[in-house]
C-alpha cells in the first residue's frame, strides 16, 4: 500500500488551464464521440471523421473557443440528436492537431470542466448548444475515508497497469509521482476498459466519495480480470510444456525401439500384416487392403490420421471374408430342435426343414429373406435363435426398433469423426462368420427423418439380386451378404412400404388357442419360470384347470408373453414363501388364485344371447389377436329420421353402417319392410365399448343384419358370428385376419360363423384343431346372410312398428 502522504517530486507534464467561468460563452459546438467519454485533466488524441466535425474543429482552432465533447450513446448513429448523447460531457480545448488527412484527422483535446448539456440551439454548420458548468464537491483533507479511497484507486491502477502488456510510461510515471487528487482520479478513469455507460456513470458523480466508490468498483472488476486471464495463460503454458515434455519423451522411446529391433508402428504393422494373411481376402479386397497399408505405413504415428487409418484397417480385419460355418443337414435333428423350443408355428418350421432341403441337394442356395408378422408375444423373435441352432449357424439379433437414420444401416462415411461400420457390418463381425442367422427385429417400427429414410437402405440388404455386393459407406468395399438367412419380425404390415414387403418371403405367425397355450406352459414356461426363481420342480405345480382360469381370466393376449409373466409373479409369491419357512400349496388350486395373482383382471368376451332386436355379433381383429364385437340397433320415432353412429367409430366403419342403411332402404320389400318406416323412424347404431377406436370394412354384414333384425323385430339366431365387407349391390367380400377371428369365436362360444365364399380358402389352410366345434357358412349376397341369421321368430316385446308386413 501507498502512504496516505504523496510527496512526489514530479512536475504535470500538462497541466489544466484556467478558465474564466464568467466571460464564457452562452452557446458553444458541441463535438460528439463514438465509444469515447474522457475526465477533465487529461490530454485525449480523438481521431475525427465526419464532416460536421471536422468543421467544428477547424473553426475552433482558428477562433481559439472552447467546445463541448459529449459521448452518443448509440455510436452507430452518424447525425445525434439531443437525446442521444450522454447529458455529462467535458468543457474542451483543441490543443493541437496531430495528424491531417483527406477524410478525417486527429486532434489533441484537453478537458477542463464537466458540465450538462441543456440543449441544442443550433445544427448547421455544426451542434451547437447552451451548457452549465458542474462543480465537484470534494471532501476536506481531514477526511480518512477519503484519503483511503485515493490510496486503493492509486493501488488497483497500478496494478492494472503492471498486468497489461506495454502500459504507457507517461501514465505510470504520472500516477506514481502525481499529488494532484483529482489527476490521480483522472489517470485511473482514463486507463479503464470499461463501456461507456459506465464510464459516464462515474463522469455524472459531483460528489468525489460517490465518484470514487464507482470507480472502485469497476476497478476491482477490471483487475480480477486480468488475474483470471494471466491464471488462464499461466495454464495453457503449462499444458503447452507438457506435450513437449510427451513429445521429446515419445521421440526418444522411438529411437530406443529402433535400436532394439522396430518401432511400436512397425510391430503394429507386422502384427496386421501376419492377421491378414490368415483371412480369406477376395483379390478385388486384399489389393484394396493392401494399398490401405501401405497409407498407414507412410503416416506418423502422432498424426491424428494414423489412428483413423488403423482403426479402420482394424475393421477390415474384423469382417468374416469368405469365412462359413458348415450347416447341420441332418433334417430330423433340425425338426427336433424347432419342435423342442417351439409349440405350433408349423408353416415356419416347414419352409426351414424346405430351405435345408434344398440345400443340402444343390450344395449352394441363396437364403431366402422370410419376415414373421403377427401379435405380439408368440414367439417370432425366439424363433430365429431356434433357426439358427437347427442350422448350426451363429445367431445376431438386430433391433430395428426407432431406427431413424441410415447411416445406422449403410454406416458413416469415413470423413466424419468417429466414423464407424453400419449395423449390418457391425452384426457380421459379432457373428465372426459370412453365413449366419441375422434377426431384424421389429422391422415395422423402423422411422424416417431428415437424417434419411432406413427402411430404404434396407431394401439393398433384403434383396437377393443385390445383396451379394452390399456397400457401406464406412467400408467402401462391396460384401457378400447372399449366404446371410436374415428373418424379420413385424407386429404391423401396414407401417412397412411396399417395396420393402415385396423383398420378403410373408409367413403369418397367429395367435395361439387355449389348449396351445395350456401346452406352451406346461412345456416351456413353467419350467422356465421354475428354473428362474430356484425352486424345485418337484415341490410345486399349476394344474391344467387353474392354468385355464389364469390365462381367460389374468391374461388377454394372442401371445404368451403375459401369462409369462403372470406364472412369473406366481413364483415370486411362492419363493417368498420358502424363503420365510412359510407353508405353501404343492398344487396352485383354483381358490389359491386371487391371494396369489388377485382379483380377476378380464371377464371372457362371452356371446350375450338373441333376446334383443337388433343385437349382432361380429367378428374383429386387432393387433393382440382377435376379439368378438357387438353391433346394437335401436329406433325411435322421429318428425326428421337420421341415422346416428356411435362407439368411436373410424370413417371406413362409418360407411359401412351408411351403405347397410342405403341397401336396406333400395331392397325393403325383399326384407319384408315397408319404405314408410324409414320417413318415421331415426336409427341409432352403436359398438360398445367407445373408449377403444374402431375402424374396418369387416362388420359391414353384421351392420346389415342388425339395422334389418331391428326394422323386424326378429330373433337373431343364436350363437351366430359373422365378418365380412358389403357392396352397394349387396355382394359380401372377403376380409382378413380368419383364424384370430375363429379363435375369438370359439373363447367367446360360438357355434356358426357367416363368412364370405372367397375366405373358404382360408378356412381349409387352418388346422383342424382351431375348427373343431364350429360350423361355417359361406355366402356371396346379403340376402344369403339374413335368410341364415334371422329366425321367423319376432323377440319378446317387439316394436310396434307400422308398415312392418310381418308384423
Amino acid at each position: 500500500m501507498m502512504s496516505d502522504d504523496f510527496s512526489p517530486q514530479f512536475e504535470i507534464l500538462i497541466e489544466s488551464k484556467n478558465i474564466d467561468l464568467e466571460n464564457l460563452d452562452k452557446e458553444i459546438p458541441i463535438l460528439t464521440l463514438k465509444n469515447m467519454v474522457f475526465m477533465p485533466g487529461i490530454p485525449t488524441p480523438v481521431n475525427v471523421g465526419r464532416q460536421k466535425s471536422l468543421k467544428l474543429v477547424q473553426d475552433a482552432t482558428k477562433k481559439k473557443k472552447l467546445i463541448g465533447v459529449f459521448c452518443q450513446k448509440d455510436s452507430k448513429l452518424d447525425d445525434p440528436q439531443i437525446d442521444d448523447l450522454f447529458s455529462v460531457g467535458v468543457l474542451a480545448e483543441v490543443v493541437n492537431i496531430l495528424e491531417e488527412g483527406n477524410d478525417s484527422m486527429t486532434v489533441l483535446l484537453m478537458g477542463a470542466k464537466r458540465i450538462l448539456l441543456d440543449e441544442i440551439v443550433s445544427f448547421d454548420p455544426y451542434l451547437k448548444g447552451k451548457f452549465t458548468v458542474l462543480d465537484d464537491i470534494i471532501p476536506p483533507k481531514a477526511d480518512k475515508e477519503y484519503k483511503a479511497q485515493l490510496n486503493s484507486v492509486k493501488d488497483l491502477t497500478l496494478i492494472m497497469l503492471d498486468s497489461k502488456m506495454n502500459p504507457p510510461v507517461f501514465v505510470l510515471e504520472s500516477l506514481k509521482k502525481s499529488k494532484d487528487y483529482n489527476h490521480i482520479i483522472n489517470l485511473a478513469f482514463s486507463s479503464l476498459d470499461a463501456t461507456p455507460a459506465q464510464k459516464q456513470l462515474v463522469m455524472a458523480c459531483d460528489d468525489m466519495k460517490d465518484r470514487l466508490n464507482k470507480l472502485l468498483v469497476l476497478l476491482n472488476h477490471e483487475v480480477q480480470l486480468l488475474e483470471i486471464k494471466e491464471s488462464i495463460r499461466m495454464k495453457t503454458k503449462v499444458d503447452i510444456d507438457k506435450q513437449q515434455r510427451e513429445y521429446f519423451l515419445q521421440q526418444e522411446m522411438k529411437n530406443i525401439q529402433e535400436a532394439l529391433g522396430g518401432g511400436m508402428q512397425d510391430l503394429e504393422i507386422a502384427d496386421i500384416k501376419e492377421k491378414a494373411s490368415k483371412v480369406k481376402f477376395s483379390p478385388e479386397v486384399k489389393l484394396i487392403f493392401e494399398k490401405e497399408v501401405k497409407k498407414l505405413e507412410r503416416l506418423h504415428p502422432q498424426s491424428p490420421d494414423f489412428s483413423t487409418q488403423m482403426t479402420y484397417i482394424q475393421n477390415i480385419l474384423s469382417i468374416p471374408w469368405n469365412s462359413f460355418t458348415k450347416d447341420n443337414f441332418n433334417l430330423k435333428r433340425a425338426k427336433k430342435v424347432l419342435e423342442k423350443d417351439h409349440f405350433g408355428l408349423d408353416t415356419v418350421k416347414e419352409r426351414i426343414l424346405e430351405h435345408l432341403a434344398v440345400l443340402k441337394l444343390k450344395g449352394d442356395l441363396k437364403s431366402p429373406i422370410i419376415c414373421l408378422y403377427g401379435p405380439p408375444g408368440v414367439g417370432k423373435t425366439s424363433l430365429g435363435k431356434s433357426v439358427a441352432a437347427a442350422l448350426s449357424r451363429k445367431y445376431v439379433r438386430l433391433s430395428l426398433g426407432g431406427l431413424h437414420d441410415e447411416a445406422e444401416i449403410r454406416g458413416h462415411r469415413r470423413t466424419y469423426i468417429g466414423a464407424m461400420p453400419g449395423r449390418i457390418i457391425q452384426s457380421m463381425q459379432k457373428a465372426g462368420s459370412s453365413n449366419p442367422v441375422i434377426i431384424l427385429d421389429e422391422i415395422d417400427k423402423v422411422g424416417s427423418d431428415h437424417r434419411g429414410d432406413p427402411s430404404a437402405a434396407l431394401l439393398e440388404v433384403l434383396d437377393p439380386e443385390q445383396n451379394f455386393a452390399f456397400h457401406d459407406n464406412y467400408l467402401d468395399i462391396d460384401y457378400d451378404l447372399s449366404k446371410v438367412l436374415f428373418i424379420a419380425t413385424a407386429n404391423n404390415l401396414g407401417a412397412i412400404s411396399q417395396p420393402l414387403l415385396d423383398r420378403m418371403e410373408m409367413i403369418n405367425v397367429s395367435g395361439y388357442i387355449i389348449e396351445e397355450k395350456l401346452e406352451i406352459a406346461k412345456r416351456h414356461l413353467m419350467p422356465q419360470q421354475l428354473e428362474n426363481h430356484g425352486i424345485n420342480p418337484k415341490k410345486f405345480d399349476i394344474p391344467k384347470k387353474t392354468m385355464e382360469v389364469i390365462i381367460e381370466s389374468y391374461t388377454r393376449e394372442s401371445g404368451v408373453r403375459g401369462l409369462s409373466k403372470k406364472i412369473a409373479k406366481v413364483m415370486r409369491k411362492l419363493a417368498r414363501k420358502i424363503a420365510e419357512e412359510e407353508s405353501y400349496p404343492a398344487v396352485l388350486g383354483l381358490a389359491d388364485l386371487k391371494e396369489y395373482l388377485g382379483a380377476k383382471e378380464y371377464s371372457k368376451d362371452r356371446y350375450q344371447g338373441n333376446e334383443y332386436a337388433g343385437v349382432v355379433t361380429g367378428l374383429a381383429w386387432t393387433a393382440v389377436g382377435g376379439e368378438i364385437l357387438f353391433i346394437e340397433t335401436s329406433l325411435s320415432k322421429s318428425k326428421s329420421p337420421k341415422l346416428t353412429l356411435t362407439g368411436n367409430l373410424g370413417d371406413v366403419m362409418k360407411e359401412s353402417a351408411i351403405l347397410a342403411l342405403e341397401y336396406i332402404r333400395s331392397h325393403a320389400q325383399s326384407f319384408g319392410i315397408s319404405e314408410d318406416v324409414f320417413d318415421q323412424w331415426s336409427v341409432h347404431v352403436h359398438v360398445p365399448e367407445g373408449a377403444i377406436p374402431k375402424d374396418g370394412p369387416s362388420a359391414g354384414i353384421t351392420m346389415l343384419t342388425s339395422l334389418v333384425s331391428a326394422f323386424t323385430q326378429r330373433k337373431v339366431k343364436a350363437n351366430l358370428a359373422m365378418t365380412g365387407e358389403i357392396t352397394l349391390r349387396g355382394k359380401v367380400l372377403p376380409v382378413g385376419g380368419i383364424k384370430e377371428k375363429i379363435l375369438a369365436a370359439k373363447r367367446a362360444g360360438i357355434k356358426e360363423i357367416i363368412l364370405c365364399q372367397e375366405n373358404r380358402k382360408d378356412i381349409e389352410e387352418i388346422n383342424e384343431l382351431y375348427l373343431k366345434g364350429l360350423t361355417f357358412h359361406f355366402v356371396e349376397d346379403v340376402q344369403e346372410v339374413v335368410k341364415i341369421a334371422l329366425l321367423e321368430e319376432k323377440v319378446k316385446n317387439p316394436l310396434s312398428i307400422a308398415g312392418n308386413i310381418l308384423a
